[in-house]
C-alpha cells in the first residue's frame, strides 16, 4: 500500500526529506517504522528503538500499535517541549 510519510524537525533534517510517499508492506505504525529503520543511514539512526519518536496518523497523536491503511499520512517527530 502507499502512504505519505512526513517528518518534522530533527529527523527532518537528519533524513533530508519533510516528505515522500511509500510502499509498505506494513500492517502498523511500528511496522512502517521498523521498515524505515532497515533502510540504514539517517533513517535508521533517526528512527532508531529506543530514541522518543513521537508519531501521528492523518493529523492525530497515536502509539503504534494502530493499524496502517492506503493512502494514510504518517508523521514522525522528536518529542516537543515549551516553556
Amino acid at each position: 500500500m502507499k502512504v505519505t510519510v512526513k517528518y518534522f524537525a530533527s529527523i527532518r533534517e537528519a533524513i533530508g526529506l519533510g516528505a515522500e510517499v511509500r510502499d509498505t508492506q506494513a500492517s502498523t505504525l511500528a511496522g512502517l517504522r521498523d521498515e524505515l529503520i532497515a533502510l540504514g543511514g539517517e533513517h535508521a539512526e533517526s528512527l532508531a528503538r529506543g530514541k522518543a519518536v513521537r508519531l501521528a496518523l492523518d493529523q492525530v497523536m497515536v502509539n503504534e500499535s494502530v493499524a496502517l491503511r492506503e493512502g494514510a499520512e504518517v508523521a514522525f517527530f522528536p518529542p516537543v517541549t515549551g516553556g
